[in-house]
């Protein structure tokens, strides 16, 4: 697969707080954060029952993308539906400005990794391209052809 098809790949996007730290993250504050972007964005929160548990089912619009996600607070993460490369590091500056608590790392993973059973991988503090070219390594790694 060449760079450029790489680059329009879709997949999900899961974002974590590094293992033993959290974002103290809550449905209320995240709702508030979205709520602040966009006071018309879709939020709906699912109660779950003692082996799902809750999650909160959110739209984003980010550099004129509109995106969907999901957030579960228990475990904490944030994860990114049908996303490329290039809209998944979008979602992470966005991540480092509004949900994550400065000095507070994270990690990621996407769906393709999940099923190849990759292991999180920290999200590289560097420039968006360089987030990007990243990303784009991590779906190599999945074998994707």
């Amino acid at each position: 697969m060449d760079a450029s098809q790489l680059a329009e790949l879709r997949t999900m996007y899961v974002f974590t707080p590094i293992e033993g730290q959290t974002w103290g993250l809550t449905y209320d504050s995240l709702k508030a954060r979205l709520l602040e972007r966009d006071p018309d964005e879709f939020i709906r929160i699912q109660e779950g029952g003692q082996i799902r548990g809750s999650a909160m089912h959110y739209g984003i619009t980010l550099e004129g993308e509109e995106l969907e996600g999901y957030a579960r607070v228990q475990p904490e993460g944030i994860s990114i539906l049908d996303s490329t490369a290039q809209a998944a590091a979008n979602f992470v500056g966005w991540l480092r400005e509004h949900v994550v608590p400065e000095g507070v790392a994270m990690t990621f993973n996407t769906a393709w990794g999940l099923e190849e059973d990759l292991p999180d991988a920290p999200v590289p503090e560097v420039t968006r391209p360089r987030l990007v070219a990243a990303f784009l390594a991590h779906l190599e790694a999945t074998g994707l052809e």
